[in-house]
């Protein structure tokens, strides 16, 4: 009997471990002890954003007016120059019954550095608002059911909210400015996007491209981008897809979901949405924070903010030209881009980049004596050329950050060993890769001394 129950005993103290275990494990500010400050920043954002007390945002409310303060809030504390009031710029839509809808754009800048480019602009949308909350009766009792938006689109507007952060803290690398916009009446008809272009804004002809953020949070079920078939802007994904990136959209033909970017494809700027595409709690009361993926939702933002520089930095202008059909992969001078290779060039047997930058470049390269002393570091891109008999030839600094890493990342680069070369459609082929090479200066031991770090 005192065996029995002492093994009660135990179960009981075991249930009760697990119990807490639980709880601890359902509490978010417990699990955000975890989050890079990247991911808690999401988060917080999509906390906000989708909070009951918006009331689902929609176009309107109330709650899409704190929406709006929010955004305005979250901008300013970022340092980015807000362009709009407090509550975001006011617009009348007129509805169906007759009635005028008030609703609200939010709109932040970033000035690029290029005397000759910072007057043309790359516009960065996300819708503001969602469908808001309907009373229902259950049981004879007035319910509220609200349509909370986490995914649609607290998601999108959280990554709009980090990249103007990241674009903010680097401006000096952004040749044209950045246009940020929260895009209110959303939901209807896309009013807050064309309000913006044909009443508010009156520098429409400088804004050479515009990216539009919407439904980012499920990235789990795929990660897309779609451009109209515009294919200067297809070309653009497709040489980054030859940097390494810590993921990669799928470039689609068709429409995933119809949003702000059809006014500015209407107005004949080229576009592109970045999204995740529908998910099966779209406009449901289901669509909050715990379906979002939020180290995803990062991987997304770094990427979109690489193709934000690309579009900033970019010579010349983007073509509009709707009916040309989505372009196959392109062979230049007779050579392929590494992600269009049928088989790609690979590296100690490995078709991954990174393993040519672990296995030889960064076991070669020295950081230079002058940019320890300077404290300079930064990333460094090279591209070069593997050929149909694995050798490196054609390397070139594409991105540079001072004459000594430039240098030494090109050497290294430049003496590598032979690769087993791509091939398309069974035949070799001279390949283009580009690859990140990094010098990051750090203090070992708390003394003076610095190393690369990897």
């Amino acid at each position: 009997m005192t065996g029995l129950l002492k093994t009660l005993s135990l179960l009981s103290s075991m249930l009760l471990t697990v119990s807490v275990s639980a709880q601890f494990r359902d509490d978010s500010s417990y699990a955000d002890l975890y989050d890079g400050e990247t991911v808690a920043s999401l988060k917080g954002h999509v906390r906000e954003l989708s909070s009951a007390m918006m009331e689902g945002r929609k176009a309107g409310s109330e709650g899409e007016k704190l929406a709006a303060e929010y955004v305005t809030d979250v901008l300013s504390s970022y340092g980015v120059d807000v362009l709009s009031p407090k509550g975001g710029e006011v617009f009348g839509l007129r509805t169906e019954a007759g009635d005028t809808l008030t609703s609200r754009n939010v709109i932040g800048y970033v000035q690029g550095y290029d005397k000759t480019l910072r007057d043309s602009y790359v516009l960065v949308g996300a819708r503001l608002d969602n469908i808001g909350s309907m009373t229902m009766t259950v049981d004879g009792e007035p319910r509220e059911k609200i349509f909370y938006g986490a995914n649609g689109n607290a998601s999108g507007l959280s990554i709009m909210l980090e990249l103007a952060r990241m674009v903010q803290t680097n401006s000096i690398l952004f040749r044209r400015s950045v246009i940020f916009v929260a895009f209110g009446a959303s939901t209807e008809t896309f009013a807050g996007s064309w309000y913006f272009l044909n009443r508010s804004f009156s520098d429409t002809d400088n804004i050479d491209a515009m990216i539009n953020l919407d439904m980012l949070g499920t990235g789990y079920k795929g990660f897309y981008a779609y451009t109209s078939s515009n294919a200067d802007l297809n070309a653009l994904l497709r040489t980054l897809t030859g940097e390494l990136q810590p993921v990669l959209p799928e470039l689609v033909a068709s429409e995933p979901y119809p949003s702000d970017h059809r006014a500015f494809y209407a107005k004949e700027i080229p576009s592109v949405l970045f999204t995740t595409g529908r998910y099966s709690e779209h406009n449901t009361e289901r669509d909050t924070q715990s379906i979002l993926d939020y180290p995803m939702m990062e991987k997304e933002l770094e990427y979109i903010y690489n193709f934000t520089l690309a579009l900033a930095n970019y010579n010349g202008q983007f073509a509009f030209r709707p009916d040309e059909a989505p372009e196959k992969a392109q062979v230049s001078e007779g050579v392929v881009a590494y992600y269009d290779c049928d088989q790609r060039p690979t590296f100690l047997n490995s078709s991954d980049p990174r393993q040519f930058l672990e296995k030889w470049v960064y076991q070669y390269l020295k950081y230079p004596a002058e940019a320890v002393r300077d404290g300079i570091q930064g990333r460094v891109l090279v591209e070069f050329i593997v050929n149909k008999d694995g050798k490196v030839s054609d390397a070139k600094v594409v991105k540079g950050v001072s004459p000594e890493l430039d240098a030494e990342a090109l050497k290294v680069v430049s003496a590598s060993p032979k690769w087993k070369p791509g091939r398309c459609r069974g035949e070799k082929v001279r390949t283009s890769i580009t690859v990140p090479v990094e010098f990051r200066l750090e203090k070992k031991g708390g003394r003076s001394g610095f190393g690369i770090k990897k």
